[in-house]
């Protein structure tokens, strides 16, 4: 209870930090002491690894996926000359809390499921580095607990979570400072997709045979694994809205 308490606290007292000029964003971040630790860290690395597998850096566009049950959490990459994205690495979540299934409410300690985007970047954290992403969604918002859906989900360091991702100190350096990049080289809204684990036709049968009086979550489940279905694919992200009922829909962004 008392480390609820705590986290809980700590979690309210994160701050933003999102300079409104793309171009200057990453100069700006490096201001702050643990960005230029990361940079000097971990910029060469990621250069080397980038280039092994033929991908531009720094990077300008990444998406970011999770899988709950895995305890995954995989950076992915534009690759410009085959016009996909290629998966760059893949870290282990730390430490999980809750359950399979999407966040409702505050204080349910569940690790949101769904279709996200990072909005916010501390690069002063009390988890050392942090990423916001936008919980609650239009979906969350129509599904969820009216007026107490809470809020201060992050991918972030250390070890401890209470509804967020975390991933190390050592690990955030690397995922933060390709984000600042993307970013800086004008990916706004970097996508985060999080499922409850990789929604194949066989792992959706498991998790009706495991949930077999929820047709709600398993509706939610289906609905998710469309858009996981898209990306594996085709390697390309859908544009991704949702419906007045809460679900989400999906379409070819270059048709449009």
């Amino acid at each position: 209870m008392k480390l609820h308490i705590v986290l809980s606290f700590t979690f309210t007292m994160i701050c933003a930090c999102q300079p409104t000029d793309p171009q200057n964003f990453a100069d700006k971040q490096r201001r702050y002491p643990r960005v230029q630790v990361a940079l000097e860290e971990k910029d060469g690395p990621l250069r080397s690894l980038f280039a092994d597998q033929g991908i531009p850096y720094p990077p300008q566009k990444l998406f970011i996926r999770v899988f709950k049950q895995e305890k995954i959490l995989e950076v992915w990459a534009f690759s410009t000359s085959d016009a996909i994205f290629k998966r760059v690495k893949h870290y282990p979540i730390c430490r999980t809390s809750g359950n399979l299934g999407p966040k409702r409410r505050e204080g349910d300690l569940q690790i949101p499921e769904g279709f996200y985007f990072i909005d916010r970047f501390n690069p002063e954290s009390n988890f050392y580095l942090s990423l916001g992403i936008n919980y609650p969604n239009q979906a969350d918002k129509i599904f969820g607990k009216k007026g107490e859906l809470g809020g201060d989900i992050f991918i972030h360091g250390g070890c401890a979570t209470i509804g967020c991702v975390p991933i190390t100190d050592e690990y955030i350096k690397e995922v933060y400072w390709l984000a600042v990049q993307a970013k800086s080289n004008g990916h706004a809204k970097i996508p985060v997709h999080i499922f409850p684990t990789e929604l194949d036709d066989r792992t959706i049968g498991r998790l009706q045979n495991t949930f077999p009086n929820d047709d709600a979550l398993i509706n939610f489940w289906k609905n998710l694994k469309i858009g996981y279905n898209w990306f594996e694919k085709s390697r390309k992200l859908p544009k991704i809205s949702v419906n007045r009922q809460g679900v989400y829909q999906f379409s070819d962004p270059s048709l449009e």
